[in-house]
């Protein structure tokens, strides 16, 4: 069953210390659904993030329960102020709700249109206009609006004006980046890389737009990526299993699990290595203060430490941090594992570690379970993610 994956990648407009673009993403469990939303409020800064994040906020509510996505805008739009100069509204606004059989619906109000990359090339698609009676805005309101139905391997790519109005009157590109150019930058990257992440495409597309200002950002610049792509799988396995007899029982779960593995705790790592026979090298390329090194072993896309690295972890991803910008070290290498794969399997074992007895060590320390249940919570709420959590 394909999955559907959503991130986003956003720069704030120089000297302003909040967006004023707002993307936000759902995933409605009991139902499969996704909806998304990228909102750009009227100027920078602080008034354009209120507006921005209300905008995106009412429109994830009104979809979510099921309000008509049409009427959803048009109630929106009503409700958004208009600016006495302008005479046009706060905010414009992209909605895209993808349900369980891949139908896809998808509104535009004036922001950039949204891309469809199917077998790298950009799909056009047939867009109803419906024109708005609204007697306070100059220019006549018109929301664009398109359903189809999504193809394993589609991209829907959503994008504010600071990544097509990139480099605007500079003399590569006079008009901005325009979105015929932004066309073929996409095609491009993903016919070298067709595997790449909802994650690291919308970077891509950010920090291209950054360059055409001369490395800066002279609007908030924002990308998001929905991606249709067959779930990758990864298993974390941390802890030694309750008793000894079950160590074999465990480095059988891990040889057989298909998608990428990480272990976590040397410990944990011990035991796999010597029920399936293969050694363990220390890696000293990523030293960190706080955070002990990895390893590497066969089988293993990553080694670390236990309980002191999954802190760090819980720490990144419950603050927001963005480990691509982080110096890598074992937490931050498993962080980016993490949002990589759409599908987490956490094996727990379940042996208390007489090491973590120690009443001086931080009670989150020596709780593994709560530890593994945070970074399950921060990865489905923030992160969209789907996790298990099997104890042994």
């Amino acid at each position: 069953m394909a999955y559907v994956e959503v991130d986003y990648f956003q720069l704030f407009k120089d000297q302003q210390r909040v967006g004023g673009d707002a993307f936000l993403s759902r995933k409605v469990r009991d139902e499969n659904r996704v909806i998304s939303v990228l909102s750009d409020g009227l100027g920078s800064g602080v008034k354009a993030n209120v507006l921005s994040t209300l905008t995106a906020t009412m429109a994830l509510n009104y979809v979510t329960n099921h309000m008509d996505i049409e009427k959803a805008a048009r109630v929106i739009m009503k409700t958004l102020p208009v600016c006495k100069t302008r005479k046009i509204s706060y905010s414009t606004f992209s909605i895209v709700d993808v349900e369980k059989d891949n139908r896809v619906r998808i509104v535009e109000y004036d922001n950039p249109p949204f891309l469809l990359v199917r077998n790298g090339k950009v799909i056009d698609t047939a867009k109803q206009s419906i024109k708005l009676d609204n007697n306070t805005h100059t220019k006549e309101d018109v929301l664009k609006c398109v359903e189809f139905k999504a193809r394993l391997g589609d991209r829907i790519i959503l994008f504010s004006d600071g990544v097509s109005q990139s480099g605007m009157g500079t003399p590569e590109f006079p008009l901005g980046w325009r979105e015929s150019s932004i066309r073929q930058f996409v095609c491009g990257i993903l016919e070298r890389e067709p595997e790449l992440s909802a994650r690291d495409l919308s970077r891509r597309i950010v920090q291209k737009a950054y360059t055409h200002n001369y490395n800066a950002a002279w609007d908030d610049i924002t990308c998001g990526v929905i991606n249709v792509r067959q779930p990758r799988e990864l298993l974390i396995m941390t802890g030694p299993p309750i008793h000894k007899e079950r160590d074999q029982e465990m480095a059988e779960i891990f040889e057989l699990f298909t998608g990428e593995k990480i272990l976590c705790g040397g410990t944990t790592a011990n035991i796999i290595s010597r029920e399936l026979g293969r050694p363990i090298d220390v890696d000293l390329s990523h030293i960190h203060l706080d955070v002990p090194p990895t390893s590497n072993m066969q089988g293993a896309s990553l080694v670390t430490e236990g309980t002191i690295t999954l802190g760090k972890v819980v720490e990144i991803l419950e603050s927001g941090l963005n480990p691509d910008s982080m110096k890598p070290n074992g937490a931050v290498l498993l962080v980016q594992h993490l949002l990589n794969h759409d599908k987490i399997h956490f094996c727990v074992g379940t042996k208390i570690n007489d090491a973590h007895q120690d009443p001086h060590v931080p009670v989150e320390l020596e709780i593994r379970r709560n530890i593994i249940k945070r970074i399950q919570q921060a990865l489905e709420d923030k992160h969209l993610k789907e996790t298990t959590l099997q104890f042994i």
